[in-house]
């Protein structure tokens, strides 16, 4: 016979936090992959991470516009992909609105990572200091190409969905020459 959640006794192990740990090194491995190596064939990369995490550096206005949460794609257009798993970030080069910036997530706080190209995604809870209440996110269902390329509309005040920031209208249009 098998326990139930509810029929399971407390741990006095944190078993739940280690599990998540330890899936957390798998977005590192992937990252530091894509940093070394690129993004193999179809592979791309959808990160969720919260943007009022104190050490999250990205610039004021994504900030104002996203002031929770925020979706990236690592796809074609990035660069300067570096994981620093002792700082405990990683930085990456993207453009947002046709500007070029360079943003710094703390590995603590992504909330979400997914691969589209072979249906695999985590989720995770926002590791936050105590003074930010988490929010559970929400990963966004992916699609084979994002395409939205206008700005997304307004969400209600209170309403925690993450955004998408669409990097289509930057991706090479024609295969690159051999």
């Amino acid at each position: 016979m098998e326990d139930t959640p509810e029929q399971r006794p407390e741990s006095l192990l944190p078993y739940e936090d280690w599990t998540e740990q330890a899936l957390r090194q798998v977005v590192v491995r992937a990252l530091e992959h894509a940093a070394a190596h690129g993004l193999p064939g179809g592979h791309h990369f959808y990160i969720t991470f919260r943007t009022d995490h104190p050490n999250a550096v990205l610039p004021k206005r994504l900030r104002a516009q996203y002031p929770q949460e925020i979706t990236i794609v690592l796809q074609n257009q990035f660069w300067d992909l570096k994981v620093d798993e002792a700082a405990g970030e990683f930085s990456v080069g993207l453009s947002f609105g046709g500007v070029p910036s360079v943003i710094h997530v703390p590995l603590p706080a992504i909330t979400g990572f997914a691969d589209p190209e072979v249906k695999f995604g985590l989720r995770f809870k926002a590791e936050l200091p105590p003074a930010i209440e988490a929010e559970p996110a929400t990963l966004p269902a992916p699609t084979p190409a994002p395409v939205a390329l206008a700005p997304p509309p307004a969400e209600p005040e209170g309403s925690a969905t993450p955004q998408v920031v669409s990097l289509d209208a930057f991706r090479r249009r024609t295969p690159p020459r051999e």
